[in-house]
Formats: structure tokens, sequence, C-alpha cells
């Protein structure tokens, strides 16, 4: 059976979103409310093997401003969590369904967070998976520093150095040593990336989105009082990893016990980005979890 997508535009400020919808909107109801996927700098195509095992939902996926479809008007550079909390805002009120559940990955799982804090009432489950907002692990200055030393390798060698650096950190095992940002960088081109640079300072992740996102502060006390139910989950295979750890740091702060969900970080992927996780245990352990009350 073919499921029903429709696309759709919204102008918020500063950007116009494109987002897509899977099934009936007269199917949602309060056992099943609408469920949003959302990523960053991933774009909706990222969803697609994880939408196919979720038919008994309404999903809605998006692309964040600035990302694949969703084309940026504002003129500037870097984007924080708050910019894209209120462009989810305008998103689930548009689509005019009451509050809905949310299933946030990666920078998408911090966004989230900035979404809840500030409207609770729009979502009645956010899944934050493995959130990399690196200030609250115990290693945290030598993360940010790794993060800073990342956007300023992107702003003077360009997208190879620095998404070389970017795999490194994230592959990382364990408290970042003393100097870790200081350490020459791999070589590009043990990762399949170019050396060379083409002038471009436009990416999506090095040079929108990353300092926002990693340097974010959640306002634990605003999360704490939400009548959301926020869930925090990390995967199986990503123990000890940064954003895993970030994960489980903010899950500490916020006295919650945090959700281990199969795989890896990317472990809803079936083949977007040439990534393959484990798609199908991780949609039943989302199902679940979004479930139980």
């Amino acid at each position: 059976m073919t499921t029903k997508l429709d696309t759709h535009t919204l102008d918020t400020s500063g950007a116009t979103l494109t987002y897509d919808v899977r099934g009936e909107s007269g199917d949602a109801g309060t056992d099943h409310p609408v469920l949003l996927l959302i990523g960053s700098p991933m774009d909706a195509a990222g969803f697609t093997t994880l939408a196919s095992h979720l038919t008994d939902r309404v999903l809605v996926t998006y692309d964040p401003r600035g990302i694949g479809r969703s084309v940026r008007t504002d003129g500037k550079g870097e984007s924080t969590p708050d910019e894209h909390a209120e462009d989810l805002r305008r998103l689930i009120e548009a689509l005019g369904v009451g509050p809905v559940d949310v299933f946030a990955s990666s920078g998408g799982a911090v966004n989230g967070l900035a979404l809840v804090a500030r409207h609770p009432g729009l979502v009645r489950t956010l899944v934050a998976h493995e959130p990399p907002a690196v200030r609250h692990v115990p290693d945290h200055e030598q993360a940010w520093a790794a993060v800073e030393d990342i956007h300023r390798t992107y702003q003077r060698e360009g997208m190879g150095p620095a998404m070389a650096k970017f795999i490194a950190l994230t592959m990382q095992k364990g408290p970042l040593p003393d100097g870790y940002a200081e350490a020459p960088g791999p070589n590009p081109a043990d990762f399949g990336l170019p050396a060379e640079d083409d002038g471009s300072r436009d990416d999506a992740l090095l040079g929108q989105n990353l300092r926002g996102c990693c340097g974010y502060r959640p306002d634990f006390d605003a999360l704490a009082a939400a009548s959301t139910r926020v869930v925090i989950a990390v995967g199986r295979e990503s123990q000890d990893e940064l954003a895993a750890r970030s994960g489980l740091a903010i899950a500490e702060r916020l006295g919650l016990t945090p959700e281990v969900f199969p795989s890896h970080h990317g472990g809803f992927l079936g083949g977007e980005y040439g990534q393959h996780g484990e798609p199908e245990p991780f949609a039943t352990k989302l199902r679940e979890v979004l479930n139980t009350r």
C-alpha cells in the first residue's frame, strides 16, 4: 500500500520551509497524534526508511531552514536552535492538529529541546535522540574547544579539512584528552573528502549550525516544568561517543533514565547518505516509547 504524501511550503521569519505530510490528517487522534520527525542538518530525505516502518501514524517531515528545499531569506550566516524552534512552532501551528509527538535526531534533538522549553503545549512527547549539546559533558572545555577549532578550520581551509576533523570528533570514544583541539587534523582523503578549498562557506553543518547546536545550553528549569514528556535516547552502539555522552549528561540534569535504542547515532537510516542502521527495530523501539505514558 502506498502512503499518501503531500508536500507544502510555509513562510517563516527569514525562511521558506518545505515539509511533507504522510497519511491522512483525519487518521490522527489523541492516542496516536501526528508524529513529527526532525533532524539537523539532516533534511526530510533522511527519514524515508524510518517513515516506511511507521505507517500507523500520520508523519510530518521537513527540511530545516537553509537545508534541502527550505530556502533562507534572512541573509544571515549561522542559525540557532531558538530560530529552529520558532520554525517548528509555526510548522506545528500550521498543521492545526493540536499537540504532536516529536522524534528528534542529533541537531534536531537540540532544536526539539529548544521547542519544548519555549512552547511545551505544542508537544505531547519529545524523544530526543543523542542531542550533541556538548557543554554539559564532564570534558566540556575540551569538547567546545574542538567544536570551535572545526569552525575555524572551515573558515580558514574549507569543507574537507573541517569535515575530517568533525568526523574524527564524532568517532572519538571517551573523554577528550587535554590539547585535543590543538592536535593535527586527519587527512581529508582518509574520509574520501577533498583537500582543496572551493571557496564556499555556506555548508549546512559547518557554516550554519555547528556552533549554535553544539554550544546550546538547554533551559533545564523550563524543560522540567513542561507538560511535555521528555525522553532522552541514546544508541546501543554509541557508547562513549560525544553525542551519546551529551545526551546522557542532559538526561542526568533532568533526572531522567535514558532510553537505549538499537544501533548507533544514525540507527534509523536504511541506506540514506550511504549509512545503514537498524531501521525496523529502531521503529519498533520508537513506537514502544511513544506508546508508554
